[in-house]
């Protein structure tokens, strides 16, 4: 049976007073109600710290956003596995659509940043999804099987417990827009298939999915029910302690 996780990613957002403030709110929420979900929160770099700190005992993971997939070196304004791992995370997203799209992002560097993330003992959370235009040329399940096979190549893997993926449409990103229930699924369904092909029926059935795409309070429990939604990546919506415990709420 695969727990669901809600993981929060919070962008360029919240200075560390903010975060702390923030989970504050969650923590005095979530302490005396345990959360049947596991609950991650992505804060910038700056305020990993200061999230550590005020989390602690609170039933809350803390990830990166991203990791160089070098351990150290001269790689100005970047961050290693070593000091996510020091700092006490326990994950890091890998591949978000927003670092394909504005920062160079490929299959390739993705690819180097999960074996990164594997050396140093981190949970990544590997992001895939494709963008709207692709989606009306019909080309989702090809553009997000490249993007599984070159995001995995010449990976192994510890167990499945310790890898995430999370399937983002990109034309439902921070746009109000959402795939119905029934469009998530079947990209789900597919890439569990797909990653039943690569790593083995056994690893895939084990291995959490999330979905990410302007989830809200309203939508989560539709998704999560949904038989290869294994829970949500959530954006704006985790900025606001009420709406981000609705979704973990819903989503349980």
């Amino acid at each position: 049976m695969r727990k669901l996780m809600i993981a929060g990613n919070w962008k360029m957002h919240k200075t560390s007073a903010e975060a702390r403030s923030l989970v504050r709110e969650l923590t005095s929420a979530l302490v005396p109600n345990p959360p049947a979900c596991e609950v991650v929160i992505a804060p910038p770099f700056t305020s990993i710290g200061a999230v550590l700190t005020e989390a602690n005992g609170a039933f809350i993971g803390v990830s990166g956003q991203n990791l160089h997939w070098e351990d150290k070196g001269a790689f100005t304004g970047e961050v290693s596995g070593p000091m996510l791992k020091e700092l006490g995370c326990s994950h890091v997203i890998i591949g978000h659509s927003e670092r394909r799209q504005y920062f160079g992002e490929t299959d390739g560097t993705v690819n180097l940043r999960i074996k990164a993330a594997v050396r140093n003992d981190l949970v990544p959370i590997f992001c895939l999804g494709e963008t709207l235009e692709e989606r009306e040329q019909g080309i989702t399940y090809e553009v997000v099987r490249t993007q599984l096979q070159g995001g995995l190549r010449e990976i192994e893997l510890p167990d499945a417990s310790r890898f995430v993926m999370a399937y983002e449409p990109v034309w439902a990103i921070g746009t109000g827009r959402t795939a119905t229930a029934e469009q998530a699924q079947e990209v789900h369904a597919f890439l569990r298939r797909e990653l039943s092909a690569l790593l083995g029926e056994e690893f895939a059935v084990r291995t959490r999915i999330l979905y990410g795409g302007s989830v809200r309070p309203e939508n989560a429990k539709t998704m999560t029910a949904c038989r290869d939604i294994d829970g949500a990546l959530v954006g704006g919506a985790s900025l606001k302690a009420e709406e981000f415990l609705g979704i973990i709420r819903q989503g349980t």
